[in-house]
This record gives structure tokens, sequence and C-alpha cells, in this order.
């Protein structure tokens, strides 16, 4: 449907259309919408007992639900071991089949894209506030808490505010060694942490076409640093082609009309575009990598994993660099795939040894060092080099730890150096 003349909709008001059953949304609107997928990790545990307090007995439609262990794996403490039990025992009682356990396992997202649970026009809801990655398929996802996430396991449907948008177009080349993470960092500064808050951040534009999927992922998934409700690209014949086979249920691809409204629009122009780095300790502290290089900042850790950038690509190309060096004197790197079959592939692709060999450790798939509850803790006033996506304080251990965020490229160069440093010379 097409409005008339800058009345349009944009891509998070045609989905949410859509899924209230509306013929137009406006924003600040409130709809129910009807969800496509819901989506739990650990976190997930705190809706069982609200599930129950609102006398539900069975879930909506238990092909539509996802559970994925992913934070904690295996469980490292007595209380992660209990959240599990109550999600096991949860699914058990009310018939979920699609329960991603301990030996099958990954971080949520990368579960719910590598196997082709979140379609074009799909309205998706996770207990997990980086639940926007999946906005790469041309869906409104969304992280919600775990009371909505209950009335959703009874109900199937939500009540959203429709958010206004904020456009992102971006044009031209990526230089060698420059990636979308460099992308994302660069529109995060300018948007700053609370610039999007509650609102979708529609990525449009050349640059955003030639992305893969991957990219895609990386791109919306720190959309969720802006303080958006969502992060979006428009679906493709490279979104249908990644979901080929995998697609879970029938995609309804939708596009944002010519006409849309967009409360702001931000241009970029990616050529000659230096790598970005965010510095302690926030995500939109941003400088060109090459700045801080000069100022020898030391790591004692460097971490290349999350749902930010852990998939085979990113793997890939920190392996590619890694080959022939050696993690430098006094830094633990730590690598961890974003899912079982991605740890697989490193298995037969020769990248665990190549990590290992180098004097890394490679870990099973989870959320490991990022959220700082798993392993790879910081001491105080220690500083780690990571490919996720958060800085702020305390978020990987001590408060005075320091945490600079950037691609997985530089990470790997950050270990090999022994320092924040431009990778692009060692390509």
């Amino acid at each position: 449907m097409t409005g008339s003349p800058g009345h349009g909709m944009t891509l998070a008001e045609k989905v949410l259309a859509r899924a209230s059953g509306e013929e137009r949304v406006v924003p600040g609107q409130i709809v129910d919408g009807r969800v496509d997928l819901a989506m739990m990790h650990e976190q997930g545990a705190q809706t069982v007992a609200p599930f129950h307090q609102m006398g539900a007995e069975r879930v909506w439609d238990p092909d539509r639900v996802v559970i994925a262990i992913d934070h904690w794996v295996p469980a490292p403490t007595e209380g992660a071991a209990v959240l599990h039990r109550i999600l096991r025992k949860f699914a058990a009682e009310t018939g979920l089949p699609h329960f991603y356990d301990v030996g099958n396992h990954g971080i949520c997202h990368q579960i719910l894209a590598e196997n082709g649970w979140v379609v074009p026009g799909d309205l998706a809801v996770g207990t997990d506030s980086h639940t926007n990655t999946l906005g790469a398929m041309g869906a409104v996802a969304a992280g919600i808490g775990p009371t909505e996430m209950a009335a959703v396991l009874a109900l199937g449907s939500l009540w959203l505010k429709v958010p206004s948008t904020v456009q992102v177009r971006v044009r031209g080349s990526f230089g060698p060694g420059v990636t979308a993470k460099d992308l994302v960092l660069r529109v995060l500064g300018e948007i700053r942490t609370t610039g999007a808050t509650y609102k979708s951040v529609e990525f449009t534009g050349p640059t955003i076409a030639s992305l893969s999927m991957p990219e895609r992922l990386t791109i919306c998934n720190m959309t969720t640093e802006m303080g958006a409700k969502c992060g979006m690209v428009a679906p493709d014949d490279k979104t249908y082609e990644y979901l080929r086979g995998t697609a879970k249920h029938a995609m309804h691809p939708l596009w944002a009309d010519a006409d849309a409204v967009y409360e702001r629009v931000v241009d970029v122009n990616v050529d000659e575009m230096p790598p970005m780095v965010a510095c302690p300790y926030s995500p939109d502290n941003v400088r060109p990598l090459p700045e801080v290089a000069r100022e020898h900042v030391k790591v004692d850790q460097v971490f290349l994993g999350s749902c930010t950038n852990a998939r085979i690509e990113d793997l890939r190309e920190g392996a590619a660099l890694m080959k022939g060096h050696k993690v430098a004197p006094g830094v633990r790197f730590i690598v961890s795939p974003a899912s079982t079959r991605i740890y697989e592939q490193c298995l037969k692709e020769g990248i665990i040894e190549t990590f290992t060999e180098a004097g890394a450790v490679f870990t099973n798939s989870s959320c490991s060092a990022c959220f700082g509850g798993n392993m790879g803790l910081l001491a105080p006033d220690e500083v780690c080099a990571s490919s996720s996506n958060r800085n702020f304080p305390g978020r990987m251990g001590a408060k005075q730890a320091r945490i600079y965020l950037m691609s997985p490229a530089a990470t790997v160069a950050a270990a090999i150096a022994g320092e924040v440093t431009d990778h692009r010379p060692m390509l």
C-alpha cells in the first residue's frame, strides 16, 4: 500500500501493520501484533513463574518458540545450572520441541539466523536486547522482558508502540581491511547510545545492498547500542538465498514506501573511511583506529567472539591474519564461535588449529567473555581488545577494566602486536 505523497510507511511500520492486521500505522500508535517467532535464552527462565501466574497452561504455538542456552554453557555456577533446569522442565511440560541445549547450542541470535527461524516480514521477539540482530532478515526483531514474554507464550501476541524511524543511507566502497563493523561503529559515533531510543534504524543505500547477510547481521546487532527498538535491512535476493532451504515458515517480504516519512536521515559515505574503534567507556566513543594505534595501548586480553562478530566469515578472516604469527607474550587470546555448527566448520577448515597453534584458546560456542559472566573476565585496570558490542564499565568483569571494540581483523592484529594496532599493513 502507498499512501498520499509524503505519507508512505517505513519498513518497520509496514511489518507492524501486517502483524496487527492494520492497513496503516503511524509512529506512537499502540498496536496488538501477532508474533511470528518467540525466542528465549537463560533469561527466559524468569518467564516461567509469570506464565503460570497468568493461569496459562499451554504455549500458543510450540512450533514458533525457540529456546537456546547460550550465556552460561556448560553451566559454570549452581545458579546457571538452576536456570537451565527450569527451562528444560518448562520445555518438557509444555511440549516445546525447538530446544538448543548443550552440545547443539549457540548464541541465540545466530541459532535463529542459521536455522531460518526469522524470515522477511516477521515480528520476532526475544528475551535478549540484541534480538535486533535478526532485523537483517527484513523483520521487526526486538528484545522484550520476561513478563512480556510470558504473555507472548500464552497469547501469541504483544502490544507494541509503533516506533519512528531513523534512516541510515550508506554509499561508497570499503577500502582494504574496512568492514561492516567499522561502518556500524561510525554510525554509532554519530547517532550515539541514546539517539535512536525506541526507534527503528533502517539501513539503506547501495553499500548496504552490497553487504553479505553476516555483515547485515552485524550492523543490525549494534542498533541495540543506539537504544533502538529494532534495526532493519530490507529483504532482497541475498536474503532469500541465505534462507533457501532453511526458512521455517513462509516469507512475507515488505519494503518501505518511496514516500516513507523518516524522523531523521543520516548520510554516510564509506569511501576513504578508516577502520574504527570504540574506546572506553562507551560504544559511541568512536575514533579512527589509526589514531588510537598511535597511542600504543597495551592489551592484556583479546576476544574474538559474540553475537556481533563470531560467524564463520569473521573467524576465517581472523585465522587468515593469524597464520604464521604468535599471540604476543602476556596476552590472553580467547576465540569463541557463535554456534556449534560454526565450531564444526572451524574444525573441518583447520581454523581451530591455526588459532591454538598461535597460542589462543578456542572455546565452545557461547556468549563467552562478552558479558562478564562465564569466562575471560577482566581484573581491575586490564585492557581488552574485543569484537563484541559493549564496553560499558563492568561489562567484562572489573569496572576499572577498559574495553576497545573493533572488527575481527583488528582484534587479531591486537593479539599479535600486544597492543591496539592498525591491522591493514598485516593483510
